[in-house]
């Protein structure tokens, strides 16, 4: 009878034990005030959207530099830029008419005098306007020969004075006659060799810069020949967004630097209107080329003055310091914990530097190397977060 006394109280210490168990759980799973904390949490992490908490010892082991914007200083904005022609010193050479091209007398790049004949045409037509030189050549020499006669003849009495004037009318008309048929020889070209052809000339003194035909083409009237350019002037042809041209006007210096050389030009043209294709602004500066060192079509860097308060105060940092998240344009600026990604509105590239439009005042430190590894480092941050 013990024995089993001893096995009843055992199984029922189980029991109570087993139902304090039981009773334990229920509370764990209903806690009301834990709940909310993950959504407390959450509130947190939003509030500190864009922060990174690094020390200083992780600061410097993952390489990050830190410095400061530069403001003003420079002044200037660097472009890439085209060497052309300056457009009020080329000129185009065309065939007046049409006709077969017997002789080139120049090529790409070779210098040539005004009055010196570039090319010469082949055709009918310069028959015909050489011949009605020629045969007005004849004829004002036959009235000037009439009125000799007739101003003899009058001054013997032999002949009435209207003989006279009608041989001076005649005299005159066959002049003005010959005058244009030369005038229509001069404005085709002159010259050429032979009664059918004609030699077309040079307008300017310059250069080459463009030749259209070959010898043996023929060719319409009008058609282009050559294109001719007094080098001793080049523009430089650069294009700015809107925002920027603004900050240039006309009369601004344009340090030009190409490798081995370098000079200055000057702004003289800002087009108010936008490039429909481009939709940037063109603007033109004048570059002495007298020493001829600087050739058409060539590529050069450009670094533009700015002109106003905007160029005095433009906030300029480093192109490394410069990261996308999440599709917004950042900097990372120092802060007492680590780092905060900032947005940054920017404008053109000046050299190794980006023109920071606004996000930034200027006396701001910032991540100026290695701010790649913040960005991988917010990364992870925002993926924690997700998960």
């Amino acid at each position: 009878m013990k024995i089993m006394k001893s096995d009843t109280t055992l199984a029922s210490l189980t029991l109570a034990l087993l139902l304090t168990a039981c009773g334990t759980d229920q509370p764990a799973g209903n806690e009301g005030a834990p709940i909310d904390e993950p959504s407390k949490a959450g509130k947190t992490a939003h509030a500190d959207e864009g922060q990174i908490t690094l020390s200083e010892e992780q600061i410097t082991s993952a390489g990050v530099r830190i410095g400061r914007p530069t403001v003003g200083g420079s002044g200037t904005l660097e472009l890439p830029a085209t060497i052309e022609g300056d457009p009020q010193s080329t000129q185009v050479v065309s065939a007046a008419i049409g006709g077969r091209v017997v002789s080139l007398t120049r090529n790409l790049g070779q210098s040539v005098d005004r009055g010196q004949t570039l090319a010469v045409i082949e055709s009918r037509e310069a028959a015909q306007l050489k011949g009605e030189v020629e045969a007005s050549r004849a004829r004002l020499a036959l009235a000037e020969s009439n009125l000799a006669r007739e101003q003899r003849l009058f001054a013997q009495r032999v002949s009435p004075e209207q003989d006279l004037i009608a041989a001076r009318t005649a005299a005159t008309e066959a002049r003005i006659a010959h005058h244009q048929a030369q005038g229509q020889v001069a404005a085709a070209g002159g010259g050429g060799g032979g009664l059918n052809r004609l030699g077309i000339t040079a307008p300017v003194s310059g250069h080459v810069i463009a030749r259209s035909v070959v010898l043996g083409q023929t060719v319409a009237a009008d058609a282009e020949l050559y294109r001719i350019a007094n080098l001793s002037n080049v523009s430089l042809s650069l294009n700015l967004q809107p925002a920027d041209a603004g900050r240039v006007a006309p009369g601004n210096m344009v340090q030009v630097t190409a490798p081995g050389r370098r000079a200055l030009a000057r702004v003289t043209f800002v087009s108010p209107a936008l490039d429909a294709q481009t939709r940037l602004v063109p603007v033109i500066a004048t570059l002495d080329n007298g020493e001829g060192k600087w050739r058409v079509g060539e590529p050069v860097t450009a670094s533009v003055q700015l002109s106003g308060s905007g160029g005095d105060g433009a906030v300029r940092v480093p192109l490394t310091a410069v990261q996308t998240v999440e599709g917004k344009t950042v900097v990372f600026v120092r802060t007492r914990t680590g780092f905060q990604a900032t947005p940054v509105t920017l404008g053109d590239n000046s050299g190794n530097d980006v023109i920071v439009r606004s996000g930034l005042k200027g006396t701001e430190q910032i991540a100026t190397i290695n701010s790649f590894t913040l960005k991988a480092e917010l990364g992870k941050g925002e993926a924690a977060h997700e998960d």
